[in-house]
């Protein structure tokens, strides 16, 4: 199957109020040319070095998302152009992002990473973290965390990764109630997106079933 027919297969099971992120980490321009012939205009890259190369020189309307994690160093290369960075997991790089952001008189929107996963390799805030990050950020004009993004283990376990969802959307709701301006949920990948919108996931991140597996 091409990227055109996989693209078609995931649109018809993602309803309206779900955002598709394509990861296109590792992937070539000619092949995040062939997502955006299919209508996607929303890409998520792992490495800032990547990702700027790819921004030179592809089509100018692409949203650009950094759903790696990303060191404070590194956040100067994309404070330009960024649509929206999904692992937010320190006050430290809130401050960079802010720093960075108002050198371009721009407002960054991030998501705080949570660590749902029991993985070690896994990063992320706990809630008690996540809570003191959104209620401090808002000091900040040149950054504003718009909703909180997860990752579940690794494991073909469905009640796990059900699990694991169901907690982070109950946190969110709870934030919510205090938080009104987070609207984004960002949970579920080409393995488990279909688990993760049944758990209330409005953002979802697809790569290897739209690009093929990765090298």
């Amino acid at each position: 199957m091409n990227i055109q027919d996989r693209i078609k297969e995931i649109l018809i099971t993602i309803p309206k109020n779900v955002d598709l992120v394509a990861v296109s980490k590792t992937k070539s321009s000619e092949e995040i040319i062939c997502a955006y012939n299919e209508g996607l205009r929303v890409f998520g890259e792992n490495k800032v070095q990547e990702m700027t190369e790819k921004q030179k020189i592809l089509p100018p309307d692409i949203e650009w998302h950094m759903v790696g994690h990303l060191q404070r160093n590194k956040v100067k290369y994309i404070a330009s152009y960024v649509s929206l960075i999904h692992s937010v997991d320190s006050m430290k790089l809130i401050i960079e992002i802010n720093k960075q952001a108002l050198k371009f008189n721009r407002i960054i929107p991030c998501l705080l990473q949570i660590k749902i996963a029991e993985e070690e390799t896994k990063y992320g805030l706990s809630e008690t973290e996540a809570y003191y990050l959104i209620e401090n950020s808002i000091k900040f004009n040149n950054i504003k965390i718009i909703g909180l993004m997860g990752m579940a283990s690794f494991t073909k376990d469905e009640l796990k990764i059900n699990n694991e969802f169901k907690k982070l959307k109950f946190f969110f709701d709870k934030l919510k109630l205090k938080f009104h301006h987070l609207k984004i949920l960002s949970m579920g990948m080409s393995s488990d997106y279909k688990l993760a919108m049944k758990n209330g996931s409005n953002m979802i991140r697809i790569g290897s079933q739209i690009f093929g597996p990765r090298n």
